[in-house]
């Protein structure tokens, strides 16, 4: 069977709008591979599409689970793949769109359990992971002896950081070596990279921060707050949640939870080119200048 198409790409690069228009042009439904847009309620902070752009082409992991109903990766990719076959048997195709980068991995590579963590590690790290400081001092930790597996994550991603940090220390070994056993996945797929210039990114990134902010991301925190979804939860340990809550609880200045957020959203850019750097047979395309008819041709240049 031939491949199918993978749109991925650093967060605000401009993936969703391209997304919409190939998907109509394939008359394909869109898979997300967005590890935080299948919460109710987290919408702002995660740049979910709208509710028009939902209603223009079916979307599958958007909406579909509450906060404290959390999916790891490799249950995604179960899922993702089952959804496939059923998308394949209503006579339409598979979209993938999305830049989670080790839900993308597993979706196409496949991906290995990782070996369990002593207890005593695991709340060792645990308990580091509980402060600001101690998260991005485990993410240097993780990023010197597995750069690998330290770029599929942000410090704000605290129980996956704890996850990698203690296997590391209780293993003595890179936790992406795991990842070579993983199983081979049920469907195949072309993954285009989309990217812009440094700078041009890094301006996309904090405009869309100031819109973030001017459309009600601190409102939403409040709801989430409200609804009694716990800081400690672990969507809420991520960029556009962390520092607002933060601020809300009196531990930030608002110029101090802006500059955070900023800061951490173009950490996660370049972590997540970091990581498909890693992968020479993805391509690479220009945000700025890709048309749908160029994508449509690289995937039928790959059948």
């Amino acid at each position: 069977m031939s491949p199918f198409l993978a749109l991925t790409g650093p967060t605000a690069v401009g993936k969703t709008v391209l997304a919409l228009e190939i998907a109509e042009r394939l008359d394909a439904e869109i898979v997300s591979v967005d590890s935080r847009q299948i919460y109710r309620g987290l919408d702002i902070g995660t740049a979910k599409p709208t509710a028009e752009q939902l209603a223009r082409v079916p979307h599958h992991f958007v909406d579909e689970r509450e906060v404290l109903d959390p999916i790891n990766a490799g249950q995604f990719a179960r899922e993702a793949h089952e959804r496939i076959e059923a998308i394949l048997n209503r006579g339409r195709v598979p979209l993938a769109v999305g830049g989670s980068t080790l839900y993308l991995t597993a979706l196409v590579h496949g991906l290995a359990e990782l070996p369990p963590v002593p207890e005593a590690i695991a709340a060792e790290v645990t308990s580091e992971a509980s402060t600001l400081e101690g998260r991005e001092a485990l993410l240097n930790e993780l990023t010197m002896a597995d750069p690998q597996a330290a770029a599929t994550l942000d410090a704000s991603k605290t129980h996956r950081l704890a996850r990698l940090v203690g296997v590391l220390r209780a293993a003595h070994t890179p936790p992406s070596r795991a990842w070579s056993a993983a199983p081979t996945p049920r469907h195949a797929f072309k993954v285009v990279v989309l990217n812009r210039p440094r700078d041009v990114l890094y301006k996309r990134i904090e405009q869309r921060v100031d819109a973030m902010f001017e459309n009600g991301l601190l409102d939403e925190n409040r709801q989430l707050l409200e609804r009694g979804v716990p800081r400690e939860a672990r969507a809420m340990r991520t960029i556009g949640y962390q520092e607002p809550q933060a601020f809300l609880a009196g531990e930030l200045t608002e110029a101090r939870m802006v500059e955070l957020m900023k800061r951490n959203s173009r950490r996660y850019a370049k972590r997540q080119l970091t990581w498909f750097r890693r992968y020479p047979e993805y391509d690479w395309m220009d945000a700025e200048t890709v048309s749908p008819a160029d994508l449509l041709a690289l995937l039928s240049a790959s059948e």
